[in-house]
C-alpha cells in the first residue's frame, strides 16, 4: 500500500469514527435545539475552532474570483445540509436516517464519472452496491424502516453532502489545502444560517450543561475536526470514490458505540452486514479502480 493510499485509510477512517459519534449527540441537542439552532450553532462554533487554528496556521486567504465556490461549498456542505440533516433525523430512527446517507458514496461515485471523468472498474462498482447492501443488512435485520417526510429531508442532505465532495475535490485541485477548504466553506456555512443566530443564542442560555456539551462537541469534532480529516482524505485521494466509500463504515461504528456506550447489544445482522462492509471496502480499494 502506498503512502497517499495509507493516509487516505487513516484519514478516513478518523473522519467516519467522529461522525458516527454526531447521531446520539445531535438526538441531545434537539431536546433544545431548532434544526435551524443547532445549524448555525455547529457551524458558528466549528468556524471558530477552525478560523483560530488557521490564524496559528497561517493559511491564505482565498481568491477572489473563488469566493462564489466557497460559498457554494459552504451551503452544500454545511448550511443546506445540517438543516436538511437536523429535520430529518428529527422523524426518522436512526436506521432509516443511516440507510439514507449511505447512499452518499453512490450518489457520489456516479457524479465524479459525469464532471471529472473519473472511472471504476466494474469489481468497484460492485463492492459500491455490495457495501450498501451490508449498510441494509446491518440496519434492517429487526425489519426497523420508517417513510415520511423525514425520509426526503434526509435524501437532500445526501444530495447536498455529495456536491460538497465534488465541490472539495474541485478547491483540493486548484491548490488549497484541506484546513482552507474546510475553514472557508464553514465560515460561509454559519454565515447563510446567521438568519437563526438570535434564536440560536437564546435556546443556548436556556440550555443545560448537557445540550451545551453537545452542541460544543458536535461543533468541535463531527464538524471542525471530522470535516478537516475529510479534506486531508481528499487531497491525497486519486478518486473521490475512495473516500467517499468510508461513509459506509458509519453505521457500523454507530452500532459499536451504541454497544460500549448505551449497553446496546448487537444482534446478528450487524456482525453479517458489518463483515460485508468492511469487505467491500477491502476489495474497492484492491480492484475497484481502472488504471
Amino acid at each position: 500500500m502506498t503512502s497517499n493510499r495509507k493516509k487516505v485509510l487513516a484519514y478516513g477512517l478518523l473522519t467516519v469514527l467522529i461522525w458516527a459519534s454526531a447521531f446520539p449527540l445531535t438526538k441531545i441537542a434537539q431536546e433544545q435545539f431548532s434544526s435551524y439552532s443547532l445549524g448555525f450553532l455547529r457551524c458558528g462554533i466549528a468556524a471558530l475552532f477552525l478560523l483560530l487554528i488557521g490564524k496559528i496556521r497561517h493559511i491564505r486567504l482565498p481568491k477572489k474570483r473563488d469566493v462564489p465556490l466557497f460559498i457554494l461549498s459552504g451551503a452544500l456542505g454545511f448550511g443546506i445540509y445540517l438543516i436538511a440533516f437536523n429535520t430529518g433525523i428529527q422523524t426518522l430512527t436512526s436506521a432509516t436516517s443511516s440507510i439514507v446517507i449511505a447512499v452518499t458514496p453512490i450518489l457520489t461515485a456516479i457524479a465524479a464519472v459525469r464532471f471529472y471523468n473519473e472511472r471504476l472498474s466494474p469489481v468497484g462498482w460492485a463492492a459500491i452496491f455490495s457495501a450498501f447492501a451490508g449498510v441494509l443488512l446491518l440496519l434492517l435485520w429487526d425489519g426497523i424502516f420508517s417513510i415520511n417526510v423525514g425520509l426526503l429531508w434526509t435524501l437532500g442532505a445526501a444530495v447536498s453532502f455529495c456536491g460538497y465532495n465534488l465541490i472539495n475535490r474541485k478547491l483540493s485541485s486548484m491548490g488549497y489545502n484541506a484546513l482552507e477548504i474546510v475553514t472557508y466553506s464553514m465560515l460561509c456555512g454559519a454565515l447563510l444560517l446567521g438568519l437563526w443566530s438570535v434564536r440560536g443564542i437564546n435556546e443556548l442560555f436556556a440550555a443545560n450543561h448537557k445540550q451545551i456539551a453537545a452542541i460544543v462537541y458536535l461543533g468541535a469534532f463531527p464538524s471542525a475536526a471530522a470535516y478537516f480529516f475529510w479534506g486531508e482524505a481528499m487531497s491525497y485521494a486519486e478518486r473521490i470514490s475512495e473516500v467517499t466509500n468510508f461513509n459506509f463504515v458509519t453505521p457500523l461504528l454507530s452500532a459499536v458505540m451504541g454497544f460500549l456506550l448505551l449497553k446496546e447489544v448487537p444482534n446478528a445482522g450487524t456482525f453479517i452486514g458489518g463483515a460485508a462492509i468492511i469487505a467491500s471496502i477491502i476489495v474497492f480499494n484492491k480492484k475497484g479502480k481502472v488504471s
